[in-house]
């Protein structure tokens, strides 16, 4: 089937490779109903020529989802889009922005950027294989081909093939000499670029991205943009979105993270029956669950050790959180 309805773009999670699987949207979708989802970035030639169901199957609770692809052959990526449609995903955003060399030799990611005119055939023809709205991720330049016009080119195109919203990491990507981890962080941020997109495009949607941290920075980005992307905060530190659902969404969140580990154990062990996954596939997104609080280290010793041990035990991640919260209450309790 596909998915023509408009989606809330105000605050998502950002793709991030080897971390936001099937599992990990799961736990975030635990704590923040409103929050779009992305997929890891799946390559379009992995659609035509792999396992489609390993790669876009998911839970129908994941809701809002999107799904990010890689590719540059447009005849190839309105086929992803249509497997994308079908499936049911909310979105499917076309990634210009990853920077690695495997993404590179690929010639698809952020290289793309010096190509305007193919990511504008590459969205004409995702149009028209679904009704699902084709998105697009990108950069603020590559290399030195990072000059504003440079970027509101890339951007016009894009519109003309028909992409009416766009996450943009305000950083550039050095396609040369950096690594892809290096390329998150010593390119300078460049909000105000992102903003004046915004002041010279009102009617397209624009999201910012890149070095997003805390409430007060997405409140601050929400006046100039239409919405805040976050990739590792989010990920390291997931009870920041409980936060996202109450002071952006304006919704109560009454769900408490022992609770949240308590469906986490239920999910797991539904996981582990159907031979998707075992526990530590499913743990290893939940380590910074309790970050900065009491135990908190015993935690993360746990769900990275004792789930290695017995790989089906769904109990080990109560127990382990039962712990904390014990100690929790006891540091309380000598305070007052």
């Amino acid at each position: 089937m596909t998915n023509s309805k408009k989606i809330n773009r105000l605050f998502s999670v950002a793709p991030m490779m080897a971390w936001t699987d099937r599992h990990c949207r799961y736990f975030h979708r635990l704590i923040s109903p409103s929050s779009l989802l992305y997929t890891v970035m799946i390559t379009s030639g992995a659609l035509k020529h792999g396992d489609v169901k390993f790669h876009l199957d998911y839970n129908e609770q994941e809701h809002p989802v999107a799904l990010q692809l890689g590719g540059s052959d447009p005849k190839e990526m309105a086929l992803a889009a249509k497997l994308g449609g079908e499936w049911g995903y909310d979105e499917i955003n076309i990634n210009c922005g990853c920077p690695s060399e495997r993404v590179q030799k690929g010639a698809f990611g952020a290289c793309l950027m010096a190509e305007p005119t193919l990511i504008k055939d590459c969205v004409h023809a995702m149009r028209q294989e679904t009704d699902t709205e084709i998105t697009v991720k990108t950069r603020i330049g590559i290399d030195d081909q990072d000059s504003y016009d440079f970027l509101k080119t890339f951007i016009e195109q894009a519109a003309k093939g028909g992409c009416q919203s766009f996450t943009i990491h305000a950083r550039k990507a050095w396609l040369k000499g950096l690594s892809p981890k290096e390329n998150r962080d010593i390119p300078p941020l460049h909000y105000d670029r992102v903003y004046t997109l915004k002041q010279d495009y009102p009617d397209l949607e624009i999201i910012i991205n890149g070095g997003i941290k805390t409430i007060d920075d997405m409140k601050t980005h929400l006046k100039q943009c239409d919405g805040v992307m976050v990739g590792r905060e989010a990920y390291a530190n997931p009870w920041l979105l409980k936060n996202v659902e109450e002071q952006l969404y304006n919704n109560a969140v009454s769900v408490t993270k022992l609770n949240i580990v308590e469906e986490m154990a239920r999910y797991a062990d539904q996981e582990i029956k159907a031979e998707r996954a075992l526990l530590k596939d499913i743990a290893r997104h939940m380590l910074g669950l309790y970050q900065n609080c009491a135990g908190a280290k015993q935690w993360r010793r746990t769900l990275s050790t004792d789930v290695y041990d017995r790989p089906k035990d769904s109990s080990i991640l109560i127990r382990a959180a039962e712990a904390v919260e014990d100690e929790i209450e006891r540091r309380n309790a000598l305070v007052a």
